[in-house]
């Protein structure tokens, strides 16, 4: 049932972290915006306003509140989703049911709410496609069709074939494409993705980035390969600088990297990752370094459609003016990346 912004006063006032993701306050007076369960003192209804996402309210203007940290998930959200995954980890063939989280004193309706905040997708929908995912691999080291089939605990072969097919885009006996792994990393900024092969790595993105969803797709149309839960040993070397790069200790990354997109804009990412740290270029002066000064307004777009977030450093060009200028992670994000940065510079 959808609340009203009294209800949603209410929840506020009483501080009830349960709804928390579900919809944000505002405050005219202050200019910031909160999650439920805020430890600050709740302000005059009068004051407030609400918005159904943290990016809505980015994009009135107001900014995250330091106290409840309303781009990131709660800390003891990263813990029970933590927890969730490792508990999946220790038998990833199981078909984990709600009375089994029940008995590991886990509410089910929360587990759920918490992973479709942070995956888009219910705990039971993760579960699914890790079984998915491990008979896929079972598939490549030559198992046959109904091993796998039971190994990924489905009872049904036409169930089985059905949802194979929806994940990979081909039934379990042509089995065969390397799929794409994706985790999810805790910054100070929120939940980072990142999308990595053996190899490379195709994408790292705040969760709150406009249009993350066509960003897989494009993945997924032009790489043919399917995009699955997980991590593989790129993606713990972009954790481990991805983490030195917030704490002030790596200015530049080395990482073997697969940016999805046309010759023009790989130039122009070439580019971004020319600004030094800490120093910023504006949309023209961009344009001059590619050699091509009229070309401004497709290197803005270019910008836009960065995929490997703080790796190519997108945040770094800004309007000629000084204005921000756009960042699809949302303007507060830029700012805080940029203020970082200029207090580490050398």
């Amino acid at each position: 049932m959808e609340l009203t912004d009294s209800q949603k006063y209410d929840v506020f006032e009483a501080r009830d972290d349960s709804f928390s993701g579900r919809f944000y306050m505002a405050v005219k007076t202050t200019g910031i915006f909160c999650r439920p369960g805020c430890p600050a003192r709740t302000p005059k209804r009068e004051n407030c306003e609400f918005y159904p996402d943290a990016e809505a309210a980015v994009n009135a203007g107001y900014r995250a509140c330091k106290r409840c940290h309303p781009l990131g998930l709660p800390r003891e959200t990263s813990t029970l989703i933590r927890d969730l995954i490792n508990l999946v980890e220790t038998d990833p063939e199981r078909r984990w049911s709600e009375q089994d989280l029940q008995r590991r004193g886990i509410d089910p309706s929360t587990a759920r709410r918490h992973f479709k905040a942070r995956f888009g997708m219910t705990f039971s929908a993760y579960v699914r496609q890790r079984r998915l995912a491990l008979a896929h691999e079972n598939l490549n080291q030559g198992e046959s069709v109904i091993q796998a089939q039971l190994a990924a605990g489905f009872e049904s072969a036409s169930g089985f074939r059905a949802a194979y097919a929806k994940t990979f885009g081909a039934p379990p006996n042509k089995a065969g494409l390397a799929p794409l792994r994706a985790e999810w990393l805790d910054t100070p900024l929120g939940p980072m993705i990142v999308i990595c092969s053996e190899e490379a790595v195709y994408l790292t993105e705040f969760t709150v980035r406009k249009n993350l969803t066509g960003q897989f797709e494009k993945l997924l149309k032009v790489y043919d390969r399917p995009i699955l839960p997980g991590r593989t040993t790129v993606t713990d070397k972009v954790e481990t600088q991805i983490r030195a790069y917030f704490e002030g200790n790596l200015q530049s990354f080395d990482l073997p990297l697969h940016p999805t997109g046309t010759d023009f804009q790989r130039k122009v990412w070439d580019a971004l990752c020319d600004i030094p740290f800490g120093q910023t270029r504006s949309y023209g002066e961009l344009a001059v370094a590619i050699g091509n000064e009229k070309a401004f307004r497709a290197v803005a777009s270019s910008n836009a459609k960065n995929g490997l977030a703080i790796i190519i450093p997108c945040h770094r060009v800004i309007n000629t003016g000084g204005q921000l200028g756009g960042y699809a992670g949302g303007l507060d994000k830029k700012q805080w990346l940029l203020d970082h940065e200029a207090n580490y510079a050398d």
